[in-house]
């Protein structure tokens, strides 16, 4: 439980009663790859802290077609935002690629640890903040820069992704078709 500690202090300081609160609210678990933790249409009732291993968010559109919204290594968090907050059916799937250790914080403790231990507000404030900037970079990104300058910033953020998830998951990712990024991949060995 030492990671999920150490990425509580980057933001804020817990008492030793209070790690030892908040650590009693959590639940570890370890998953096989492909397992679903969470199904499109279902609410999302719990954030997830990844110790070891990787997950991804990704939905599925009309046409059967994945969008990956989001990679979760170790030391990461990942949820269906819209889904945890408003309590409402959410649009994501969030599945194990690589097998994993996976801390769960339920929405209900979340709640009873910002009563109970104020400071944890603020530590899932900044949590927040930081995925909603990094969220509107992405699209901005999407919208505004060529498929190598987008891969070359997952390449950047995701390093050690770039050989344990599949191409077509980093395609859909970066927002272009596996046949694209296979011959853009190409193109760049080339250089």
């Amino acid at each position: 439980m030492t990671l999920i500690l150490e990425n509580i202090a980057k933001h804020v300081s817990l008492t030793p009663e209070e790690q030892a609160l908040f650590l009693s609210k959590l639940e570890t678990n370890t998953y096989k790859p492909k397992t679903i933790l969470l199904n499109a249409g279902e609410i999302c009732k719990h954030s997830y802290f990844v110790n070891s291993g990787i997950l991804r968010s990704f939905n599925i559109n009309d046409n059967i077609v994945e969008h990956v919204l989001s990679f979760a290594c170790e030391g990461w968090w990942m949820s269906d935002m819209y889904s945890f907050f408003s309590q409402k059916p959410g649009q994501l799937f969030i599945e194990v690629l690589e097998e994993a250790e996976v801390v769960s914080l339920s929405k209900e403790n979340q709640e009873q640890l910002y009563l109970e231990i104020p400071k944890l507000e603020r530590f899932f404030r900044i949590l927040i903040e930081n995925s909603l900037v990094a969220n509107q970079q992405r699209l901005m990104d999407n919208l505004s820069l060529p498929a190598e300058e987008r891969f070359d910033k997952f390449t950047k953020k995701y390093g050690t992704l770039v050989h344990k998830v599949s191409q077509k998951q980093i395609a859909s990712f970066i927002g272009v078709t596996p046949e694209f990024f296979s011959k853009m991949k190409a193109r760049l060995l080339k250089k």
